[in-house]
């Protein structure tokens, strides 16, 4: 143990088992005073069994936690707060039907006479919004009336509503918002950092790693790697450790687009999001759209899939118009959708990877409403093999993978129905570089095979490494098509901000 006022935290020899799976094997982590440190792991790393032993959610098997240099045992999340340790969660956690300062300062709120005081609450919440950065949210505003964005930045101010929290915890807190917050949040972060916080950043985005963070230690396999300054990694080298081995090209891009047009959207509007949206996809091209959070991507391919109808405009698919378009109707044509929360829309948590990939193509194995269970466990586990989904059985339940490996299982159970047009929106949100250039590989195949894509990415590096075109949207409007050659970042952000 190194006794010193700059060490804020300092995990050693920590293990944890669940039943016969080990997910913590020998975690090592010092965290300084000031310091911005960044965990890194790939899926299934246990990062998130270490974070979840931080916040006294799960008790370890053996090893030691010092927090200022004192032991702790966290029973509860209680005890980590009291300690000073919070956390900002990836998954959502809100009420929806409370305001935005009830959800900050839920369980802490100020009272007047035995009641809430709603005028100071107010004030309390608008002061640490204002202070953050975050002026575009109103405190009294419902949680259910904001976008996702705007819902993962209330749950940043209510982590760092805790005032005697010197060591925070961000969990991927960029995953659902726009690089416009990226960089107000990149910016409170280092006034935190500024004041002596220590702040433990986990983000699958390299590139936020590398201009944030100051330190970093890789996790792989349950195992601490290796720690460093990132002043003296590569980035190359960075995902080396991550992954154990070298890798090779980041992005497998090997399709060629035809002249052929699949998908023809012809002046469409919705509501006040959209406005007069003209493009063409060609059959094997994979069509990114890049714009900022509330530019409309999402509500693009939620209406070429039929969740929504459009106020005005046609949609032609393979030359035929899509009239009274539907959910149902859009499987039937061949049009899939990865949607961007796996966990919300794209999963059923509690039920097994079997089930979770039937769940689309159930009429293909099931007679007199009877599944017949051959089938399923033959075409679960050929998708499985397919996607190299880590998964003990085909019985496990989903909600117990890591984030990549549930991506996988959604995209095994679109692949079973073999649609001509796969629609993804954030398609390696949350996920290691490993399982990014699986789905890399997959989408080039994929797209090869004479099928195409419309990807929706907040990533840059992503955009341009697999579109073959990409369409900017600004405020609900086409800003910009630009081709593969055309493709910078610097011409992404100016054209979408």
């Amino acid at each position: 143990m190194k006794n010193t006022a700059d060490y804020l935290l300092e995990v050693t020899g920590v293990r944890k088992a669940f039943g016969e799976v080990v997910a913590l094997k020998r975690a090592e982590f010092i965290l300084k005073r000031g310091s911005i440190h960044a965990l890194c792991g790939g899926n299934g790393a246990g990062k998130s069994t270490f974070l979840s032993i931080l916040m006294g959610f799960i008790t370890p098997d053996s090893g030691h936690v010092f927090v200022n240099g004192k032991e702790q045992h966290f029973d509860n999340p209680k005890q980590a707060l009291a300690a000073g340790i919070t956390i900002v969660q990836q998954e959502l956690s809100t009420i929806p039907d409370l305001s935005v300062a009830e959800n900050i300062y839920l369980g802490n709120e100020p009272k007047k006479m035995g009641f809430v005081d709603f005028s100071q609450l107010n004030q309390q919440a608008q002061n640490l919004l204002d202070d953050l950065g975050f002026n575009d949210i109103s405190p009294q505003a419902k949680m259910r009336d904001l976008s996702v964005a705007e819902q993962q930045l209330v749950e940043i101010a209510k982590a760092l509503s805790h005032a005697n929290a010197d060591i925070i915890i961000m969990d991927e807190p960029t995953s659902a918002i726009g690089e416009e917050d990226v960089q107000k949040l990149f910016q409170s972060i280092r006034a935190l950092a500024e004041r002596g916080k220590g702040i433990i950043y986990v983000s699958h985005r390299l590139s936020e790693i590398f201009e944030l963070a100051d330190m970093f230690t890789i996790f792989r396999d349950g195992s601490y790697i290796c720690e460093g300054a990132i002043q003296d990694i590569t980035r190359e080298r960075l995902i080396e450790h991550i992954i154990g081995g070298e890798l090779s090209q980041e992005f497998a891009k090997f399709n060629i687009p035809s002249d052929d047009i699949v998908l023809e959207v012809n002046s469409l509007s919705w509501k006040n999001k959209l406005h007069q949206i003209n493009f063409q996809l060609r059959q094997g091209e994979i069509l990114g759209i890049y714009g900022l959070v509330g530019s409309g991507r999402s509500e693009l391919l939620d209406i070429i899939f039929g969740l929504e109808q459009a106020d005005q405009g046609s949609i032609y698919f393979q030359g035929q118009k899509l009239e009274r378009h539907s959910v149902k109707k859009a499987i039937n044509l061949g049009l899939a959708y990865v949607t961007e929360d796996r966990k919300a829309s794209g999963l059923v948590l509690c039920r097994s990877v079997a089930e979770n990939i039937d769940l689309s193509s159930l009429d293909q194995i099931s007679r007199f409403h009877f599944i017949n269970q051959l089938k399923s466990k033959t075409r679960t586990r050929e998708m499985i093999n397919k996607f190299n989904i880590k998964t003990p059985n085909e019985e496990q339940l989903v909600i117990n993978l890591s984030g990549g490996n549930q991506q996988k299982v959604i995209l095994g159970k679109w692949a079973l129905l073999e649609p001509e047009i796969l629609l993804l929106d954030e398609p390696t949100r949350g996920i290691d570089v490993g399982a990014k250039k699986e789905i890399y590989h997959f989408m080039s195949d994929f797209a090869q095979r004479g099928k195409s894509i419309i990807m929706v990415s907040s990533e840059l590096s992503e955009i341009i490494g697999m579109s073959d075109r990409v369409i900017v949207l600004k405020n609900g409007k086409i800003n910009g098509v630009l081709t593969r050659g055309e493709l910078t970042q610097a011409t992404l952000m100016n054209l979408s901000v």
